[in-house]
């Protein structure tokens, strides 16, 4: 959310791309096409609540690009959602896919809601009604949604059994493609939970054979514990590295010696956050950002990453997991210290890399081994990376600046063949 005084998100998510615009010589005509969604879509929907009282929730969809393939996006359930959020992430969707070189456009949506006001059965009614009033402005051709902060798999179930039961009768299961993240049982994907944890992993050893570091001695903090970062931070601890310290909505907690992040789930599961935690030390928000570590992982919301926050920060690497932690202030400080980013559309691209999976064999009623999707998604992920490295040293510019170059190098050749109609 854009608060009074704050620079606007969707602004600073078109800046990053104009940068690398700049760098490749970009048409301006592409430019001005990328700088705003092709469609925005509010909904004002009324939903009756258990105390048989209504109340009219906004609910949004906001549809960037879709020259390379179906608009794709998730659905984000927060109480700071709102059309500029909700127009940045959109925007870095059509980047994310390009720069992974998927064959999906980028969207974003969500309602401006807190789930935990909410019972499970209102949250349906919620859910189903939101899934109505967007209609046919979704669609598993046209504009396939996913979970995103504040929703889940089993969201993703109602959506798509709401979108079924409106489809003719002949197509209500050719349409489980309208969302992924859906349940296994469902026609989800195994693997696509831990999906952007997995991706974000990946990016972090790509980073390591580049720079001859080694996962089992690199000491990591993460801010964030939901989906994104419990998850990783599980993975990296599996492969050797030392959780030192974790953040989320409820506190901080450190233990140099590294935390046992299995039961840090476990706690956090059944007390509703990390604060509190026996196995580790009470630290404040702003101690986890000058805490002694190797790599910084923000999994939170946006504008994590400030400035004030890069000039303590004592990491040699950020990998951003989450969307737009960082601000353009704070790019300028950390590229000063000398520490090195690895992009969002780049890191936390894991989820959007398996959804495509899901996509694929929704349409092809066939279900992949987890070593299917895990080979593959490692794959991209390299690939994608290797690209960023290679365009990085042709441009000598950022890593950030890289990825869009790559993202926007084909979204660029794509319009020159297709050209715009009519």
């Amino acid at each position: 959310m854009t608060a009074v005084g704050q620079r606007s998100l969707h602004q600073a998510a078109v800046d990053q791309f104009q940068r690398a615009a700049a760098l490749v010589d970009l048409k301006a005509s592409y430019q001005e096409i990328l700088a705003q969604p092709k469609n925005e879509i509010i909904v004002n929907f009324p939903v009756t609540l258990d105390d048989g009282s209504m109340k009219v929730f906004t609910g949004y969809r906001i549809q960037h690009n879709n020259i390379l393939g179906p608009f794709k996006g998730g659905l984000r359930f927060h109480p700071d959602v709102d059309l500029d959020e909700v127009k940045a992430l959109a925007a870095w969707m059509t980047f994310k896919t390009a720069l992974v070189g998927i064959p999906f456009g980028g969207a974003k949506g969500g309602v401006t809601i807190n789930p935990a006001d909410y019972s499970k059965e209102e949250m349906q009614r919620i859910v189903r009604r939101f899934t109505h009033a967007l209609g046919s402005n979704i669609g598993p051709d046209h504009d396939i949604p996913a979970p995103d902060v504040g929703t889940s798999s089993e969201t993703m179930d109602w959506v798509m059994d709401t979108y079924a039961n409106v489809s003719p009768p002949g197509f209500r299961h050719a349409v489980k493609g309208v969302v992924t993240g859906k349940s296994i049982e469902v026609g989800g994907s195994i693997g696509r939970e831990e999906a952007t944890g997995r991706g974000v992993l990946y990016s972090l050893r790509h980073w390591c054979g580049e720079t001859g570091a080694r996962l089992d001695d690199l000491k990591v903090a993460v801010q964030g514990f939901g989906n994104v970062g419990s998850h990783f931070a599980l993975l990296a601890r599996e492969a050797g590295c030392s959780i030192v310290a974790v953040a989320d909505h409820t506190g901080t907690v450190g233990n140099v010696d590294g935390i046992d992040v299995d039961k840090l789930r476990v706690w956090a599961n059944e007390n509703g956050g990390v604060a509190g935690f026996p196995g580790a030390t009470a630290l404040t928000t702003e101690e986890l950002f000058s805490q002694e570590c190797d790599v910084m992982v923000p999994a939170a919301l946006e504008n994590q990453i400030t400035a004030e926050r890069a000039k303590v920060l004592k990491c040699k690497l950020l990998v951003e997991a989450a969307n737009g932690p960082t601000t353009q202030e704070a790019e300028v400080v950390l590229a000063d210290r000398g520490i090195e980013v690895v992009p969002d559309i780049l890191a936390n691209a894991g989820g959007v890399i398996v959804s495509y999976f899901e996509w694929l064999q929704n349409k092809s009623a066939r279900a992949w081994s987890f070593e299917d999707v895990d080979d593959r998604l490692r794959d991209l992920v390299w690939k994608a990376h290797d690209g960023v490295v290679e365009r990085r040293a042709e441009l000598n510019c950022t890593r950030r600046e890289a990825a869009y170059a790559v993202a926007l190098d084909r979204i660029a050749d794509v319009y020159d063949r297709r050209g715009i109609f009519p």
